[in-house]
């Protein structure tokens, strides 16, 4: 910081917020001729939600990897393709014709959004630590961007049209960036690297910090903060014409006057931050969020009361002066919370403000893409304006309370006396040991004394989460076989995609999910897992309960639900650290073959809760289901709501029940040892043939009924395939133990084969009818198998990689010895969760290859052969590599 003279600290700072001021505007200006497009395209509330939140959206994803890039290469010429990406995409928006088209344009658009993530590292290193709060808070200023395009653009838009305002939005852009290009200068610190020769950290290495549990708390503040900020400057045109019937100029005027209020307070609450501090701050922010929201939540109402003398009536409603008072208040304390988040960063993470900041930055920009979504589809489900405050409410209050009760616990850990002064929440003064920095499961006597209660304890609350992960992740193959009798418009092609996405999204997951539980800890990743399967349980349970959701909707929920497919990879690594090597068969089998039970719990529950109002009036009203000369009345929305409350509790089971074990503690490097490894890619083929085949049959297995017998009720059936396969599958590692994995794979594979050919031969034909009893046993045997495999293929994985490390470190010593075990248990680890996340791939490709084989033959025969085809060359890698006598890893 001597180096660096006022002059350069000015310049830096005024232009960064300008530059953040037009990119901001260009990040919302869907506000604006969103409303002129929804006209042109007749678009639906939720229609409209998603073209609003796009950009949005792609610009909160894209902050991580942009505050990275600043950290690594400078945040000036990362600001300045910034910039120029964004004009392009906004100058293109003006080509486009359809929704499609559009909603492309607005991807590319979002990029403008990221600008946050770079200016907040490249502002942070011009300025001392004492002044930083202060900088950055006027930095923040940009947000005001918001308020000029509300205020600007609508009179662009009446004289010239809504193409006009992106053409010259686009231009400003282009010009600022050549501006700060040429009037700026390097960050200070980024000079200096590159004077000693110092190599940026790499990108895996940036991403260390984000293991904090603390960062992810930041981020819900900011969520709360600047997410509703940005979803109440993009909603508030909407709401005041729908809900107080201003015209659009007086609307656009008003919300710009909110977008200025809750954007230039921003300095002034980065300078109270630096003044009196940045967690006093937060407290009144959550406090005033709180009251404000709760009072904006009430819906006008009326009221009779039967009075003495007759009836007496009254109405309770805000007017738009008390309206707008209170929507300037909470948009004021808004603006003080984000510089107080934003405060924090550079204090607790001085060397990886870009990542941090990006991160926290990237789940603040995602509140204002599912913010205003969620608001469209609050309006279509309870026909009430005053819902998007509601769950703003709910959203403040739960911020709050986290808040406060981790200063409170963090409190206690530094100063131990504060626990003796309040008795409350005696699980906070107290905490239980939950990280195990002893863990030697191989000690037979600490096993029997200590270990095999832990290790059990954490085994049965993986099950039940893991289960509920399975049950989220197939929720699509139930519901997409309901929607053409309540409404939906889809094809048979686009019913099948929907089934198979969330298998593409659940297996892609499932890769980053394998190297989880090393770097965050088993118990922390089973609860942010777990909870996550809120939000597509939710979503999907109000987007059914209207027959016009776009179809591109609901290709975003059936992905969101690959969330649940994810957790399979984690949930596995976690458990096989908790057992010793002989029980480890046993145990995994059991967590995953009790978890798979989720896909048959949810063909099985899922029929019966939709035939009745499970939740009364809170769960929204039935849906006419027709097929034929036949209707009645469902409740589709319950195949999500039914899965909330047990998500919830075990979400907090998963936190204050389980373990994180010190020891399992590696980095992405460190993990990344098995790509290097032939048996890993040898035993994600296996395991492709057997948990492949498994999810993808359980997938497609309603859908392939359906078509196939169109007389037999598909939810009657469908669920029995995956309950066998699930319950049979700890008898498959069980039999692993016993008569070693190899052998079990290889004749497994044998009689999958010959089970394939029966379900051929009972399938309806040009000739006959089929016969439905007999394709429902060969596919019972098909489930049996895959069943069977999972277990005996995830018992081959520790026994192969101990092996192979221990026969490495032969001759060198205990010490050689020891390390190599070690080595064994987190390679085996990845590789478990790794080859689950290609696998996993099967419930996008089997039910892909169905309907891809009807569309183009009629049949699903092709698709059937082809799998044969597939486990055959597993019975000979089986064969060659591990079971035959001479084989170079028996197992």
């Amino acid at each position: 910081m001597p180096e660096v003279n006022s002059s350069q600290q000015k310049r830096a700072l005024t232009l960064s917020t300008v530059a953040f001021t037009v990119c901001f505007a260009v990040w919302t200006i869907f506000s604006i001729i969103g409303l002129q497009i929804q006209k042109d395209l007749h678009l639906s509330e939720t229609e409209f939600g998603l073209l609003v939140g796009t950009p949005i959206l792609s610009g909160s994803l894209i902050r991580l990897m942009l505050g990275i890039w600043s950290d690594q290469y400078g945040g000036r010429i990362v600001y300045v393709s910034v910039m120029v990406t964004a004009a392009i995409a906004t100058w293109l928006l003006t080509l486009a014709e359809t929704y499609i088209m559009f909603l492309v344009a607005a991807l590319g658009i979002g990029v403008a959004g990221g600008s946050f993530a770079v200016g907040i590292a490249y502002v942070s290193r011009w300025f001392p630590k004492e002044k930083q709060g202060t900088a950055l808070g006027i930095f923040g200023l940009g947000n005001v961007g918001a308020a000029v395009t509300k205020f600007i653009a609508p009179f662009v838009m009446v004289a010239f049209g809504w193409h006009a305002v992106a053409q010259i939005w686009a231009l400003a852009l282009i010009l600022m960036a050549a501006v700060f290009w040429f009037v700026t200068d390097d960050e200070p610190m980024l000079k200096q690297r590159r004077e000693s020769g110092i190599k940026p950290d790499s990108f895996l290495k940036q991403l260390e910090p984000l293991k904090d549990m603390r960062v992810w708390r930041f981020s819900l503040y900011y969520f709360c903060v600047f997410g509703a900020f940005v979803a109440l400057a993009l909603w508030l045109p909407r709401y005041l014409v729908g809900a107080y019937g201003f015209d659009i100029k007086s609307a656009g005027m008003l919300a710009a006057a909110y977008s200025i209020f809750a954007s230039l307070f921003r300095a002034l609450g980065g300078w109270l931050s630096d003044r009196y501090g940045a967690r006093l701050l937060m407290y009144w922010t959550f406090i005033v969020a709180s009251a404000c929201t709760f009072f904006l939540s009430y819906p006008p109402t009326d009221y009779i009361v039967h009075g003495i003398k007759g009836d007496i009536t009254f109405s309770l409603a805000i007017q738009p002066i008390g309206f707008i008072f209170l929507v300037s208040v909470l948009g004021l304390f808004m603006s003080f919370g984000k510089a107080a988040v934003y405060k924090h960063i550079p204090v607790y993470y001085p060397d990886n403000v870009g990542a941090v900041g990006g991160a926290v930055g990237m789940i603040g920009g995602l509140g204002g893409f599912l913010l205003p979504l969620t608001f469209g589809m609050l309006n279509d489900l309870t026909g009430i304006w005053s819902s998007c405050f509601m769950l703003l409410f709910v959203l403040m209050t739960i911020a709050l309370t986290w808040m406060h009760f981790s200063i409170v616990r963090m409190e206690r850990r530094v100063v131990p006396e504060l626990a003796k002064i309040s008795k409350d929440l005696h699980e906070l003064s107290h905490p239980a040991p939950l990280v195990l920095t002893d863990w030697n499961p191989e000690d037979q006597d600490f096993w029997e004394k200590t270990g095999k209660r832990i290790a059990t304890r954490n085994l049965w609350i993986s099950i039940p989460a893991l289960l509920l992960a399975f049950a989220v992740w197939m929720v699509w193959s139930v519901v997409v076989i309901n929607l053409p009798s309540i409404g939906f418009k889809y094809t048979t092609n686009q019913l099948f995609w929907l089934a198979a996405l969330p298998g593409l999204s659940g297996a892609t997951l499932r890769i980053f999910y394998s190297f989880m539980v090393p770097i965050f800890g088993g118990r922390r990743w089973t609860t942010i897992s777990t909870a996550s399967l809120l939000l597509p349980s939710l979503w999907i349970s109000f987007a059914v309960q209207n027959p016009e959701t776009p179809y591109v909707l609901m290709v975003v929920l059936a992905l969101l639900c690959g969330f649940g497919g994810g957790n399979f990879a984690s949930s596995m690594a976690n458990i096989s650290f908790f057992y010793p090597q002989s029980q480890k068969g046993t145990a995994l089998g059991l967590n995953a073959g009790l978890g798979n039970l989720g896909v048959s719990t949810v063909q099985f529950v899922v029929p019966l809760v939709i035939a009745a109002g499970v939740f009364g009036s809170l769960g929204g009203e039935p849906q006419e289901w027709v097929k034929g000369a036949v209707t009645k009345s469902i409740w589709l929305q319950n195949a999500g709501f039914i899965w909330v409350p047990f998500i919830i509790a075990t979400s907090i089971a998963a936190w204050f029940g389980m373990n994180d074990i010190a020891s399992a503690k590696a980095s992405f490097k460190e993990q990344a040892i098995i790509f290097k490894r032939k048996h890993n890619w040898l035993m994600c083929w296996l395991y492709t043939g057997t948990f492949g085949s498994f999810i993808g049959y359980a997938a497609g297995f309603p859908m392939l009924i359906k078509i196939l017998f169109p007389d037999i009720n598909p939810t009657q059936y469908a669920f029995l395939g995956p309950l066998v396969g699930a319950l049979i599958r700890p008898v498959g590692g069980w039999l692993a133990d016993k008569l070693g994995g190899a052998q079990v794979t290889l004749w497994n594979f044998v009689i999958m084969v010959c089970a394939v050919f029966g379900v051929l031969h009972f399938m309806p034909s040009a000739d006959n009818a089929g016969d439905f009893w007999g394709f429902l046993a060969m596919f019972m045997l098909l489930f049996i198998t895959t069943g069977i495999g999972n277990g005996s293929t995830f018992r081959m994985i520790p026994v192969i990689f101990m092996t192979e490390r221990l026969c490495a470190a032969k001759g060198q010593g205990e010490e050689a010895v020891a390390k190599a075990k070690k080595d064994a248990a987190k390679e085996a680890a990845a590789v478990l969760g790794f080859s689950s996340a290609i696998a996993a791939y099967g419930a996008f490709f089997i039910p892909k290859s169905y309907g891809t084989a009807i569309s183009m033959t009629g049949t699903p025969d092709a698709a059937l052969y082809c799998f044969i085809g597939f486990y055959l060359v597993c019975i000979g890698i089986t064969w060659w590599f591990y079971a035959r006598k001479t084989a170079a890893m028996p197992c």
